[in-house]
């Protein structure tokens, strides 16, 4: 870390503390692992080192006297629109440490949000309205390859081969989080709710730990650059497998989990000594071309006898259709699409804030191209990237993906205050770390009640708003953009999302 002493960068966060409503009981000394709190035992005092607070807000969650508040400190440098604050602070750090900035979550720069600027139709006369409470309505997803179209033999029996397909309750995973950049209690919620939901969860880059198999129906396994714990029985242990070839968060960079993070737990998993570096190279040194991912993902598919759908992770990038394209024509079964909003453990600072574009133009122009091309049977769309709540799921269906990915807002389920700092290990929540005595903060029995909780009312919700369009089921939905209008969009935003503006009929 840099040394405080060489230059001036005042502390983000401010923690107010009530000394007369203060019972010194040191519960938040405690509970707080960036070392932001302490004790003075000769004036009977907490103090706090504020620039080490990260506003995690454990210690207001955990102080009895409600006698802590943690406020974003009013010390800022002289206002200066071309420098603002946190380029500054950049500039300072870099110039002390020399190296690059990391940072974890999702990018928070004031970039559009089109999901802010779209909005659902509804019906009203001629195309009266469904009652979700006494009508049925649909959320079943599949993902996996289509047939172009169904044949029945004189008994009425299905004669059409099918391919191997995952089959969703409602059109909504858990991304991809993996066991060492998540801890073993936060993998086993999302595990434990993707199982009792009927929908499915990501193991990520870094395998599959021998507990978790027997959840292994509603889990994706992936294969990364790396092949971290990749063998035929962890292949074979998932409802399908993903070729992670790129991150929202960070584009065209490999992953990388510090040595410390590396227990035996994590060594086991991913089948890599205890204590060193897990560093998964930016590209997959077997795949330099389609004809090369074609090998790759004819491979996966003997490994696992043609039972499983094989899919492909990219991140969304200037020419993702092109790229989705060529995937779908290699063979893939799907195609997840990842946003440059999604979260991450750890990333650069700069690539995680200025490289990628937003899932709603990528998902658009990908749908698009499979259609114009006639082969979006072929594959499903899996869109992933600032998911927020069920409307934004409900206009990324209709902008043409098949189901979504959320990470971020799981997380919260568990106490996530995006604070950002998943990279050093700490998390107060039990979340983002190994630290035996910070993981058993979260108990992902409960959590899990929480996670499916919010799954349930998010499905709860979508089917009202499908309802409210006067449509009964999910795939009713996908790709239809005449249900979606824009509000405050440029032309050439209508045009590359595809939709018209409010207003016009």
């Amino acid at each position: 870390m840099p040394n405080k002493t060489d230059y001036y960068i005042p502390a983000k966060f401010f923690v107010e503390r009530d000394h007369d409503r203060c019972i010194r009981c040191q519960a938040c000394v405690r509970q707080c692992p960036y070392e932001a709190t302490f004790y003075d035992a000769i004036d009977d005092k907490i103090t706090n080192i504020h620039a080490n607070c990260v506003n995690c807000k454990r210690c207001e969650f955990i102080c009895p006297t409600d006698c802590i508040t943690v406020i974003e400190h009013r010390s800022k440098f002289v206002k200066n629109h071309t420098w603002p604050d946190d380029l500054i602070e950049n500039v300072y750090e870099q110039a002390s440490f020399g190296g690059i900035k990391l940072t974890g979550m999702g990018c928070d720069k004031k970039y559009p949000v089109y999901f802010d600027h779209i909005l659902l139709n509804a019906s009203q006369v001629t195309n009266p309205s469904i009652d979700p409470l006494r009508e049925p309505m649909e959320l079943r997803t599949f993902i996996g390859r289509k047939p172009e179209k169904l044949e029945f033999d004189k008994h009425g029996k299905l004669a059409t081969k099918t391919h191997p397909q995952i089959e969703l309750a409602t059109p909504l995973m858990f991304g991809a989080m993996s066991l060492g950049s998540i801890s073993y209690n936060a993998f086993k919620t999302l595990a434990l709710a993707a199982s009792k939901l009927g929908t499915a969860s990501n193991t990520g880059e870094g395998g599959l730990h021998a507990d978790f198999y027997p959840y292994g129906k509603t889990i994706i396994v992936q294969c990364a650059s790396g092949r971290f714990g990749v063998s035929a029985e962890y292949l074979n242990a998932g409802a399908a497998v993903e070729i992670k070839v790129g991150q929202g968060a960070k584009p065209g960079i490999g992953g990388h989990l510090p040595g410390e993070k590396v227990d035996t737990l994590i060594s086991t998993t991913r089948m890599i000594p205890e204590g060193t570096d897990a560093i998964s190279p930016a590209p997959h040194h077997d795949i330099y071309s389609i004809e090369d991912l074609k090998q790759l993902i004819d491979a996966l598919k003997e490994a696992t006898e043609f039972k499983k759908p094989v899919g492909v992770k990219i991140a969304a990038v200037h020419n993702v259709a092109a790229i989705a394209s060529g995937i779908v024509r290699a063979g893939a079964d799907f195609v997840t699409i990842d946003g440059f909003r999604g979260g991450t453990g750890a990333a650069p600072w700069q690539t995680r804030n200025n490289v990628g574009i937003p899932i709603e133009l990528a998902i658009a122009q990908v749908d698009t191209r499979l259609r114009d091309e006639g082969i979006r049977h072929l594959a499903s769309v899996i869109a992933a990237g600032s998911i927020r709540q069920s409307s934004d799921l409900m206009k990324i269906i209709a902008l043409g993906a098949d189901a979504a990915y959320i990470g971020t807002a799981a997380l919260m389920t568990m106490g996530c205050t995006l604070c950002q700092t998943c990279y050093t290990g700490r998390c107060a929540w039990g979340i983002t770390t190994q630290n035996p005595y910070l993981t058993k903060r979260l108990n992902p029995e409960r959590c899990s009640e929480r996670l499916i909780n919010l799954v349930k009312a998010w499905s709860h919700e979508m089917k009202e708003m499908l309802g409210g369009m006067g449509l009964n089921s999910i795939e009713s939905l996908r790709g239809n953009r005449l249900h979606l209008r824009g509000v405050g969009l440029t032309d050439t935003d209508l045009d590359i999302l595809g939709i018209l503006p409010a207003g016009r009929q």
